[in-house]
C-alpha cells in the first residue's frame, strides 16, 4: 500500500488558528511535492526492500530466526521501537495461528538511526541501507520441522515522503536448509505457457535508444491540459459559476483593508481552486503505482464503461434541466461557515465552497474529464494534467478581475444564454456517453454498436442540437426567445455542417474518411457491412504472435509488431490518419507481416490456453483473456504497458529499429523504410 506522510490534526480543534495555519502549511507542502510526484511514483512499482532469511540453532527447541533486508539508498525502514505516533513500526508475528512455537520477546535489531520527524513531531528510529532482525523462538515439540513468520512494516523516502507498507512471509525448514519467503509453485502447463511468452530478442538496446515515449507523453499531457482548460472555460459559462465571478471578486476587493491586499487574496483564492482540483487526481496515482497495467484494466472494464455511459446520460438530462444535480447542502453550509475563519485557511474554504456549490454544473464536465483521462494511455498523470487545466480555467477570471477590477463592468450580464450553454453541454455529454458504451461493446465483441450505428446515433444527437439552436425544440428552463442571435444561428449552421460531415460514415463506401473523429467511432472494419478482413484498413494481419511469426519465417519477411487496443484512441488515430497514406499502407501490406495484439481484448482464452503467470514482484497473475496474454507479453519483453507501441523485427527475433509510438506520418514512413533496409542488408536472411 502506497501513501504519504501528511499531517496529524484533530479537526475538532479547527477553531484554534495555530492549528489551522499548521494545516495549511502541510497542504502547501503536499502541493509543492506533487509537482515531482509522478516521476517518483511511476518509477517505484516494487517494494524498495529485498529480503532473505536464515536461522541459527541454539538447542533442540530454541532457534534464532534471522531476517535480512537490503534497502534501496534514500529509503528508510522503520524499527520495531520507533516512537508511537510516528511511522508504522516493524511487527513480527507467527505466520498462522499455530501453537507449535512461541516468540520470545521482540527481535534483536541491528543498528538504527534516530531522528526527529517534523511531520509527526516525534523521534523516529529507522534502518538505512540494510537491516538485520534476529527473532528467538521456542518450539513446543522437538519434532517440528517447519515454522512460518510474517513481517509487516513501512518504508519511506525521506526527501518526498512517499511511503510503502510491506508485508513479507517467511518459511523456515529447521531440519535442513532454510527457505526464503513463500513462493508460488506453478503447474506444468503454466510453466510451459509462461516460458512461451518470453522471447529471446536480439539487439534489444535499440528499443531503449530510440524510445520516444517521453516526448510523446509530454505532448499528450499538454493536449490533455488544454482539453481540461477548455472544459473549465465551458464550466465558467454555466449558471452555477458565471454569476459568482463578479460577486466573489467584489467581495475580496471591498473586504480587504487595502486594494493590494484584496488583489493578493483573490489571486490566492484562484491558486487554491487549482490546488483543490489537482488533489482530486491524487488517489489515482496510488492506484497507478501499484501496477502499471491497472489503469488500462480499469479503463477497459466492461462494467465500468457501462457505468460511465449511464452516468453521462444522467448528467446530460441534468444539463437539459429535468432535475438538479447537487451535493448535500450541509457540505456547502459547513464549508461556507469555515470560510469565515479568516486568513489563508478562510480563503481555502471559500475556494472549497465554490467547488461544492458549483458542482451541479462542473460535476458532469469533471465526470467526463475523469472518465476520458482514465481511458487514455497516459494513466493518472493525464488525469492530473486535465484537472490542472480545469482548475486553472476556473481560477483565471478571479485573478484577472482582481488585478483589473474595471473589467467587471464589461462582463456580459447573466441571462438565458447561460441556460443555452448548459443545454449544448448536455448534448455533448450525450454524444460522449456512447463512446463508453462503444468501448464495452468492442472489448466484449457484442456487435451491438457497429461503426455505422454509432455514427447514426451521433447524427440524431447533433440533429437534435441543431433543432434546439434554431429554437425548434425547447427544454424546461429555456426562457421565451423573441429573436435568434447571430452567434446562435452561426453555431447552429456549424453543427448542421457537422451532421452533413457525419452522413457518409453510415455508407458502405464512404465518400471521405472521417479523419477528424479518429478514435471516437469504432474502427472501420467493425462494420455492419461485410468486410474481407477484421484488420485495420483491410490490411492482412495476424492477431496471434506465434501464427504471425510462423508466416514471417516461411515467407522471409520482417515483422511489424503492433501492440494496440480496442479502446485505444491514439491507435485508431495512427491507423486512420497515418497507416491510410498510400506509401505507408503499401509498405505494411506488401513488405511486412503485421501482427496486431490487442491488450484489452476481454474474450476468454480456451480452458487449455489459460494459465498462471508469476510476475517479477512474485505476485501471481491469472491469464484468462486474450488481453491478459498480450499485455503480459508486452510487459515482460518490452518493459512497457502503453499503446500504440510498434516494434520492427526479423523472423529470428532480431530487433531492426527503435520502437515507435504515436507519431506523425513522415516519421513513421521513414521508420518503416529504415527497418526494411536493415532487414535487406542483414546477412542472416535470404532477402533479395
Amino acid at each position: 500500500m502506497l501513501h504519504f506522510k501528511l499531517f496529524k490534526i484533530d479537526f475538532v480543534l479547527l477553531s484554534n488558528l495555530s492549528i489551522i495555519e499548521l494545516f495549511m502549511k502541510k497542504l502547501i507542502v503536499i502541493f509543492a511535492f506533487f509537482l515531482s510526484f509522478s516521476s517518483i511514483v511511476n518509477a517505484q512499482t516494487e517494494t524498495p526492500t529485498t529480503w532473505s532469511s536464515t536461522f541459527e540453532k541454539i538447542n533442540e527447541t530454541e532457534y534464532d530466526l534471522i531476517l535480512k533486508a537490503d534497502i534501496i539508498p534514500g529509503w528508510h525502514l522503520y524499527s520495531q521501537f520507533t516512537s508511537e505516533g510516528g511511522s508504522l513500526p516493524i511487527i513480527i508475528k507467527k505466520g498462522n495461528a499455530t501453537e507449535e512455537f512461541k516468540l520470545v520477546g521482540k527481535a534483536v535489531e541491528s543498528d538504527t538511526i534516530k531522528k526527529f520527524s517534523d511531520v509527526f513531531e516525534v523521534y523516529e528510529s529507522y534502518f538505512d541501507n540494510s537491516a538485520v532482525l534476529k527473532q528467538r523462538i521456542v518450539l513446543n515439540n522437538e519434532s517440528i520441522n517447519e515454522v512460518n513468520l510474517n513481517l509487516t512494516g513501512q518504508v519511506c523516502k525521506e526527501i518526498n515522503g512517499v511511503c510503502i507498507q510491506i508485508d513479507e512471509d517467511f518459511i523456515f525448514t529447521l531440519k535442513g536448509k532454510a527457505s526464503k519467503k513463500t513462493t508460488v509453485v506453478l503447474d506444468e502447463r503454466s510453466k510451459l505457457l509462461s516460458a512461451k511468452l518470453q522471447l529471446d530478442l536480439k539487439n534489444t538496446e535499440l528499443l531503449k535508444s530510440g524510445n520516444n515515449s517521453n516526448s510523446d507523453e509530454n505532448s499528450s499531457l499538454l493536449n490533455i491540459l488544454l482539453l481540461g482548460f477548455f472544459g473549465g472555460l465551458l464550466a465558467l459559462l454555466t449558471p452555477c459559476v458565471f454569476p459568482m465571478i463578479p460577486l466573489t471578486v467584489s467581495f475580496f476587493t471591498k473586504q480587504s483593508k487595502t486594494k493590494r491586499k484584496g488583489i493578493s487574496n483573490a489571486i490566492l483564492y484562484g491558486l487554491f481552486i487549482v490546488i483543490i482540483y489537482i488533489l482530486l487526481s491524487l488517489p489515482f496515482h496510488f492506484i497507478d503505482s501499484l501496477d502499471p497495467e491497472i489503469l488500462n484494466n480499469i479503463s477497459t472494464n466492461v462494467w465500468l464503461n457501462i457505468f460511465f455511459f449511464v452516468i453521462l446520460i444522467f448528467f446530460a438530462f441534468s444539463f437539459f434541466g429535468y432535475y438538479e444535480l447537487t451535493l448535500p447542502s450541509s457540505w456547502g453550509d459547513k464549508m461556507d461557515s469555515a470560510s469565515g475563519i479568516g486568513g489563508i485557511i478562510g480563503i481555502f474554504f471559500m475556494a472549497l465552497t465554490l467547488a461544492i456549490v458549483s458542482f451541479s454544473c462542473t460535476g458532469p464536465i469533471l465526470g467526463s474529464l475523469l472518465a476520458g483521462s482514465l481511458t487514455s494511455d497516459g494513466g493518472a498523470m493525464q488525469l492530473t494534467a486535465g484537472m490542472s487545466g480545469f482548475g486553472l480555467a476556473l481560477a483565471l477570471p478571479f485573478a484577472l478581475f482582481a488585478l483589473f477590477p474595471s473589467w467587471l463592468n464589461s462582463m456580459p450580464k447573466s441571462g438565458g444564454w447561460l441556460n443555452t450553454t448548459k443545454v449544448v453541454l448536455g448534448f455533448l455529454e450525450l454524444a460522449f456517453a456512447f463512446k463508453f458504451l462503444s468501448n464495452a461493446d468492442l472489448v466484449e465483441h457484442w456487435g451491438i454498436l457497429k461503426r455505422e450505428i454509432f455514427i447514426g446515433i451521433w447524427i440524431l444527437i447533433f440533429v437534435g442540437l441543431t433543432l434546439y439552436l434554431f429554437a425548434k425544440i425547447k427544454f424546461p428552463h429555456d426562457s421565451p426567445l423573441k429573436k435568434l442571435s447571430f452567434s446562435r444561428v452561426s453555431f447552429g449552421i456549424l453543427v448542421a455542417a457537422f451532421v452533413v460531415y457525419l452522413i457518409p460514415g453510415t455508407m458502405k463506401t464512404p465518400t471521405w474518411n472521417l479523419s477528424l473523429l479518429s478514435g471516437f467511432p469504432p474502427p472501420q472494419f467493425y462494420s455492419i457491412y461485410e468486410t474481407e478482413t477484421d484488420c485495420p484498413l483491410g490490411l492482412n494481419c495476424f492477431k496471434d504472435f506465434d501464427e504471425g511469426l510462423q508466416y514471417a519465417t516461411k515467407n522471409n519477411k520482417p515483422i511489424l509488431l503492433d501492440f494496440t487496443g480496442w479502446a485505444c484512441v491514439n491507435c485508431r488515430k495512427m491507423e486512420e490518419n497515418v497507416w491510410v497514406e498510400n506509401d505507408i499502407f503499401t509498405l505494411i501490406n506488401e513488405d511486412y507481416v503485421l501482427i496486431s495484439l490487442y491488450v484489452d481484448d476481454r474474450k476468454k482464452l480456451s480452458e487449455n490456453a489459460q494459465f498462471n503467470f508469476i510476475k517479477k514482484n512474485g505476485n501471481l497473475k491469472r491469464i484468462e483473456t486474450i488481453g491478459d496474454k498480450w499485455a503480459t507479453f508486452q510487459a515482460i519483453n518490452f518493459k512497457t504497458a502503453s499503446q500504440p507501441y510498434y516494434v520492427l523485427m526479423s523472423p529470428d527475433l532480431e530487433v531492426l529499429h527503435s520502437a515507435q509510438q504515436y507519431t506523425d506520418r513522415d516519421t513513421y514512413y521513414n521508420w518503416l523504410k529504415e527497418g526494411l533496409d536493415t532487414f535487406k542488408k542483414s546477412s542472416k536472411n535470404l532477402f533479395k
